[in-house]
């Protein structure tokens, strides 16, 4: 395996090296909100939450990686999922000791640049020892997103997902 991704950039001409990483400060829903909703609401690096007309709903920061063929660390995002309150108040009981043993279902709530609609795949949320975000995997689907996630993508296909996230 390659030690580290790197690439030209064919938008600015500069190399990057590491394997990609991007994150999301909110997630996409809370971003659709009035300001008066998100006034009443909370939102933090990990947690959110807000309550509109339709009740009152909870979001966690929790991690995605696709394998990159050939290299070592994989291409990561950090993306929001939305729990039930019932799975949020729990992930918030053990948040300095994890419930290793539980996962939650989730919602994916973050537009990834690249991919079609990524709004709303169903996903399972892994909690983490020592501080780590929750890991994610998808709910098998036939997103382009899940394959990539289970199968990894080329060198070539992670440059362009990168490339799409830096420059749009």
């Amino acid at each position: 395996m390659a030690g580290i991704f790197s690439f030209k950039c064919s938008c600015c001409g500069e190399l990057h090296e590491g394997s990609p990483s991007f994150g999301f400060k909110a997630p996409d829903p809370w971003l659709w909100q009035p300001d008066e909703v998100k006034e009443q609401g909370k939102i933090s690096d990990d947690l959110c939450f807000y309550t509109d007309e339709d009740g009152t709903h909870y979001f966690v920061r929790v991690i995605i990686k696709i394998p990159i063929h050939g290299v070592t660390e994989p291409f990561m995002w950090g993306v929001w999922v939305s729990l039930s309150k019932e799975s949020y108040e729990h992930y918030l009981e053990t948040w300095d000791e994890p419930d290793l043993e539980r996962g939650y279902f989730g919602w994916f709530c973050s537009a990834l640049p690249y991919y079609k609609s990524t709004h709303f795949l169903a996903t399972d949320v892994h909690p983490q020892a020592d501080g780590a975000r929750p890991y994610l995997c998808l709910q098998e689907t036939g997103h382009e997103l899940y394959h990539d996630q289970v199968n990894g993508i080329s060198i070539e296909k992670a440059q362009k997902i990168a490339e799409s996230a830096m420059h749009g």
